[in-house]
């Protein structure tokens, strides 16, 4: 079923991208169900000499990475809640490249004066560091930490990560900077996968279970209503035309946020070596699952989460939609503009 069809669209992009492991989660927006839980290289039990460590570790659980650009949307939603910005706001992000207490803050590419929504479409980490310059880390601290992040969730699951989220007494200035945009902490995939559920949902996250659930989840309020809806218009911007748009689906609308951070490989930063991801849910309309996707060390040519983990998204996506009976949602050609409060115009 849907573990089949995640294992086969993770094993597909393992190979085309020379990657070095991939892992996928799909989890049940409603029930906080795992729906399926993949990681590669993987290990058949019967066959005891390709038992490997790498093979035996639930990556999705267990390994933590510094998430990147997929953290961008709660810093968004953070700053939008506490009136900080609006979808208004505009920023200079100038020609992508910013000082900032010393230190460079570069984009990938100019784009000059941008408001909340081309931020996070576009990617600009200056444009998250100047958000950020906005809030306190205590406030980006206790909003991480009640997203899940740096403890344990509360899935019944030996050895499952905590990841690392530092104290914000001992943030410097630029270590804020890089937290909002997905680096300087650490993150599992499920609990990537588990947070973006409030904005599946109306800014409320789910708590999960491995096993079927009798009745409904318990699930804790971390953003309003408004804000959720608010970021869900942006995320589905930015999986659009003009964003990572290899995470459409034919007849599905769908949400989400591409990420590409660099592995510190002997204590640093690596040139060569990532980790593309890409986190999203659909259909927008009344969601239904979270995916998240991880593919580590592709070395196929490409590298953005964009271009290599959003596929899988869209695959992953379309397959279990499909074996859910998820009514289509959208006109197949669909354009997407993102109105003042995250509805989208068509």
């Amino acid at each position: 079923g849907l573990q089949y069809d995640t294992y086969t669209a993770l094993k597909q992009a393992m190979e085309e991208n020379k990657a070095s492991a991939a892992a996928g989660v799909v989890l049940d927006v409603q029930t906080g169900e795992v729906l399926a839980l993949v990681n590669l290289p993987s290990y058949d039990p019967n066959d005891r000499s390709g038992r490997k460590g790498p093979a035996l570790r639930n990556r999705v659980m267990v390994d933590t990475f510094e998430p990147g650009s997929t953290m961008k949307p709660f810093t968004v939603a953070l700053a939008l809640e506490s009136r900080k910005i609006t979808m208004n706001t505009l920023f200079d992000t100038g020609n992508g490249r910013y000082r900032f207490h010393g230190e460079t803050i570069s984009d990938v590419s100019r784009n000059g004066e941008v408001n909340v929504a081309d931020i996070v479409r576009r990617s600009s980490n200056i444009g998250m560091a100047m958000i950020s310059e906005r809030l306190s880390a205590q406030a980006m601290w206790t909003t991480f930490s009640e997203l899940g992040f740096g403890r344990a969730p509360e899935a019944n699951f030996p050895g499952v990560a905590a990841g690392r989220l530092r104290p914000w007494e001992r943030w410097r200035p630029i270590e804020q900077a890089t937290m909002s945009y997905g680096y300087g902490l650490s993150v599992s995939l499920l609990q990537m996968a588990q947070a973006y559920s409030v904005f599946a949902r109306d800014g409320d996250m789910v708590s999960l279970s491995l096993l079927k659930r009798d009745g409904a989840p318990t699930s804790k309020q971390v953003f309003s209503p408004q804000v959720a809806r608010q970021v869900r218009g942006i995320l589905e911007a930015a999986a659009g035309p003009d964003g990572a748009k290899l995470a459409q689906v034919q007849g599905y609308r769908v949400a989400g946020k591409s990420g590409t951070a660099r592995k510190i490989v002997n204590g640093k930063y690596s040139k060569s070596d990532y980790r593309s991801s890409f986190v999203g849910f659909a259909p927008v309309s009344n969601p239904r699952i979270v995916v998240a996707v991880s593919i580590d060390e592709p070395r196929g040519g490409a590298y953005y989460g964009g271009r290599v983990a959003a596929p899988v998204f869209a695959d992953v996506v379309e397959s279990s939609l499909r074996r859910l009976g998820v009514q289509p949602d959208a006109p197949i050609d669909s354009m997407v503009a993102v109105g003042p409060n995250g509805e989208v115009a068509r």
